[in-house]
């Protein structure tokens, strides 16, 4: 078994310490900075706001594209945002809708 080393790596401007074999140090790195420009693409299209929701709308556009083939299109990126965003914004409304309930 390879010898973890410590890391850390930075994803939205935080710093993160975790435990990594010593040869998979690299790819890790690369891994949290395909996570970091991921996330940052999420954030920039404004929709999206608090880490938290970026980090999961990044998780579920990754865990979609491993999923169902590592080779998807720009086209095909685009619209599996869209969709994220469109279910976003549904579960945003029934949170809203659901705390205006509770205050009166």
């Amino acid at each position: 078994m390879a010898e973890s080393k410590p890391v850390s790596i930075h994803i939205m401007g935080n710093e993160y310490h975790v435990a990594s074999p010593a040869d998979e140090v690299e790819k890790l790195e690369q891994a949290a900075k395909a996570l970091d420009k991921r996330m940052r693409e999420i954030k920039e299209g404004g929709r999206i706001m608090g880490l938290e929701r970026v980090a999961v709308m990044a998780a579920l556009n990754l865990s979609y594209e491993l999923m169902h083939g590592e080779s998807i299109s720009a086209e095909e990126t685009n619209e599996i945002n869209q969709r994220i965003k469109s279910l976003q914004e549904k579960v945003d409304s029934a949170l809203a809708s659901t705390a205006q309930s509770e205050l009166i």
